[in-house]
């Protein structure tokens, strides 16, 4: 027992995640960390169809509409702002100076997460927030704000059964056509401070409470502490990146490690831990390019992405050996 910190005990969960595996991730940009790790770790997944998205409502909506597969964006959904075309379902990520450039932008992702979900077995969704802006015209809920001015909203958290209603019944959608189907729940751990800390506390409680009632209803849900593990288990400021709002480096690579024991079978693991290896001399920077070190270091690489194919035929290493081809010369 460490006598100066809260380790959190967490129970395997009752399914795994493997390379066979094919995942979609929805939510705030703690998804966007995490998903990144799983790229890195060449699992075969789709992150965010419509760009980072923080409340339960807009990710359920998301979801509902790559379902349905035949409804892409028009170009009445677009508005411009700023000097952008925008869509209240998108991310400002995918907005645009030219009008068909950001409906293309949006399109295209949307096409190929509608082809990806109905195969997707195992859904990784981080709620950031229950409170929302909705339109004041319309009473619609947005995804983002994109920095409107403040008098084209009203402001309100979601009630525990809204949450629950909205994201039991599209996952429930892809349940039926998908009965391998797994669920992670999350609650992502970076704090949404611009109503203060208190407003922070009770959108996280609520968010909290409705993951508890996703579970209880459904058996392939579980739910995994993210937000626990930054708060009650690392628990201190030297864990959160400068602006104390979102985690640091470290923070994120302790819950991913928790994710790991928790969500992948050893053999997973030992394989990411490999990828990783090569991900890290992939990033090396020689001091003396072209010297009896570096070629040996370029061989060495060479050699394990070589051993690395020969064990896991599936996955591509063609961008780690180019890279280190170029190198060698």
């Amino acid at each position: 027992m460490d006598r100066f910190r809260t380790t959190l005990s967490i129970q395997p969960a009752t399914y795994s995640i493997g390379h066979s595996e094919r995942l979609m991730l929805l939510g705030s940009c703690f998804t966007e960390h995490i998903g990144a790790r799983l790229q890195a770790g060449k699992f075969s997944l789709r992150i965010n169809p419509f760009g980072i998205a923080y409340n339960p409502v807009s990710i359920a909506r998301c979801l509902e509409r790559l379902l349905e597969r035949t409804r892409p964006f028009s170009e009445d959904e677009l508005f411009e702002h700023g000097g952008l075309w925008r869509s209240w379902d998108h991310h400002g990520s995918f907005a645009a100076p030219q009008h068909d450039e950001a409906l293309r932008n949006m399109n295209e992702a949307y096409h190929a997460d509608a082809a990806f979900l109905p195969a997707t077995n195992r859904i990784l969704l981080t709620f950031g927030t229950a409170d929302v802006f909705y339109l004041r015209d319309s009473g619609r809920i947005v995804a983002n704000n994109h920095k409107m001015p403040a008098d084209t909203f009203e402001q309100r958290r979601l009630s525990i059964e809204e949450i629950v209603g909205a994201t039991a019944n599209a996952l429930e959608k892809i349940k039926a056509g998908q009965p391998d189907l797994q669920v992670v729940l999350t609650v992502s751990p970076v704090r949404h401070l611009r109503a203060g800390a208190i407003a922070n506390q009770r959108s996280k409680a609520t968010l909290i409470l409705a993951c508890e009632a996703l579970c209880r209803q459904f058996s392939w849900v579980q739910y995994f502490p993210a937000y626990e593990l930054l708060l009650d288990d690392l628990r201190d400021y030297r864990f959160y990146n400068d602006d104390m709002v979102h985690p640091s480096e470290m923070a994120t690579t302790y819950i991913w490690e928790r994710f790991m024991d928790t969500c992948f079978q050893k053999s997973t693991k030992q394989i990411v831990e490999r990828l990783d290896k090569l991900r890290q001399a992939l990033q090396h920077r020689p001091l003396h390019p072209g010297s009896d070190a570096h070629r040996a270091f370029v061989q060495a690489q060479l050699d394990h992405i070589s051993q690395l194919e020969k064990e896991y035929p599936a996955l591509d290493f063609r961008k780690e050996r180019t890279h280190f081809e170029q190198q060698r010369g």
